[in-house]
């Protein structure tokens, strides 16, 4: 089930010249109006715009691109008008002082199709009914509270998690850090949303693993059908077709799930799950808006794949360069030992003590953050944004890779120094431009915090219980930290280590 990346993200002489053929007719008669000074930016090609220009990384050839033209940067991707936004200054003008002009969520066949028609938090349109869901997940679900009530869970999971590589230490074998990380995401995930952790094949005829990557690939293939919409039913680089298969596929699951706790409902449980939660707001029936099965689905739609594979991609990302600079290792493992003790594990209410810990997860998101781009947003009017016109129904893509590499915010920013955070108060929530891979404003990540405990309380676990030593002899400064392209941004090649466990004595 797995999509090839050449399929999305390369384009075929055949392909461009199909597309050429049919609009070059109609590119004659219908060019691009102008109301004011639009930002700086490549000509691109006719039609087809800077698509075809993007690469198989487009977050690093926009960065390149805007340190020609800026950090707010004008293209035609097809036949949308498009802003890359690439510095925390121009960031904040977007989503702060502009932020309900570009509140809007662009139409895509990933909200169509895995969204259920953009009936999901992430995906809708701004408006009544997004403000209502917001409201049900910020109250109801992702509460401080909340999240709160799932700290056994964590810490139950974590446990597991720390005596199977226990037994991998005391074999001396290397292990598998991303796939297994993974996994434990997928569990803490699945127990937290749906109540009970599932196998990889209760998830189609590929398992979780493979759904969820291929979920990643489509959401963020720069789609033909969705930047010149009358080729939609063309499918020309099959992505609709994909998508297809996906929906049914977690459809298929989501309505399992919901089946599963409709014939639960009259069994006490000792911890309700989202979708306990979800299917009590829909029986109260104190909702001010349609709310049904369908809307349950897609609100577990945008869970799932909100959590399943970020998590994990950051965690491996922090492990990655702590193993890079053993120094960083050295120092974040010291605080551990003063603030924990060489005899117990972490409990989450040690990381709020754990400042230089938390100043290494943000800079491992400085570099490597959890997406390349923010979800798109689109302009919902016309409007002026630091002198330039930004058109009505401009898609707006805030480049978080180059926010985080802006030499203007972050002396020596390619360089991984975990103490630059030292006597700043940057974080990483929303607030401050400079770092925000969760987004900001209205159409922030509100998930935030369960995000960024699950990430912490993970790193520190490792940390706190094990040296790590790279295999073959490998030195810290030849590991490879090549970044593969989705709508995560994961490592190309799997990270792997040998586990030595290091606690006198353990929970």
């Amino acid at each position: 089930m797995a999509i090839a990346d050449n399929t999305m993200f390369c384009w075929s002489p055949l392909l461009l010249l199909v597309i050429a053929v049919i609009f070059s007719f109609l590119y004659l008669f219908h060019g691009p109006g102008r109301k004011g000074k639009l930002p700086p930016g490549p000509r691109g090609l006719p039609i087809l715009g800077s698509l075809p220009m993007l690469g198989s990384l487009p977050h690093v050839t926009l960065h390149q691109w805007a340190n020609k033209y800026g950090p707010i940067m004008y293209l035609r991707l097809g036949q949308i008008p498009a802003v890359v936004v690439s510095s925390p200054q121009a960031a904040q003008q977007f989503l702060k002082t502009h932020d309900l002009t570009f509140a809007g969520r662009a139409v895509t066949e990933y909200g169509r199709f895995i969204n259920y028609n953009f009936k999901g938090l992430g995906f809708s349109q701004y408006g009544t009914y997004w403000r209502n869901v917001r409201k049900l997940c910020t109250l109801e679900l992702l509460s401080n509270l909340k999240v709160e009530s799932f700290r056994p869970m964590r810490r139950e999971e974590l446990a597991l998690f720390i005596d199977s590589l226990k037994d991998d230490a005391q074999a001396h074998v290397v292990v598998d850090l991303s796939t297994k990380v993974a996994a434990l995401s997928r569990d803490m995930t699945c127990r937290m949303v749906f109540g009970k952790k599932y196998n990889e094949e209760n998830l189609g005829e590929g398992g979780f693993k493979a759904v969820t990557e291929d979920l990643m690939l489509v959401a963020a293939a720069f789609n033909i059908s969705d930047y010149i919409p009358c080729l939609r039913g063309l499918d020309l680089q099959g992505i609709g077709r994909r998508m297809k298969t996906l929906a049914k596929v977690l459809d298929e699951f989501f309505d399992e799930v919901i089946d599963e706790h409709l014939a639960a409902a009259g069994e006490e449980k000792s911890h309700r799950d989202f979708v306990d939660y979800m299917l009590s707001f829909l029986e109260s029936g104190d909702y001010e808006f349609l709310f049904d099965r369908t809307n349950i689905k897609a609100i577990m739609s945008d869970m799932f794949t909100a959590a399943i594979d970020t998590t994990p991609v950051t965690i491996m990302w922090v492990l990655s360069e702590l193993m890079k600079h053993p120094r960083v290792m050295e120092k974040a493992q010291k605080e551990l030992e003063t603030v924990v003790g060489m005899g117990r594990m972490v409990d989450e209410s040690d990381l709020a003590k754990l400042d230089y810990l938390y100043m290494v997860v943000k800079e491992s998101m400085r570099l490597h953050p959890p997406v390349p781009f923010l979800l798109p947003h689109e302009s919902r009017e016309d409007c002026v944004v630091d002198g330039f016109h930004i058109p009505k129904g401009s898609r707006l893509l805030i480049n978080v890779r180059a926010l985080g590499r802006d030499p203007e915010a972050w002396p020596n920013p390619e360089e991984f120094k975990p103490e630059r955070f030292i006597g700043t108060d940057i974080d990483a929530r929303g607030r401050d431009f400079e770092l925000i891979p969760f987004g900001a404003g209205r159409r922030g990540c509100h998930a935030v915090q369960m995000g960024l405990t699950m990430v912490q309380f993970a790193v520190a676990q490792l940390i706190h219980c094990f040296n790590w030593e790279l295999p073959n002899g490998m030195r810290p400064e030849d590991l490879d930290m090549a970044e593969k392209y989705s709508l995560v941004m994961p490592r190309v090649n799997h990270l792997w280590a040998i586990p030595t466990y290091r606690l006198v004595r353990d929970d």
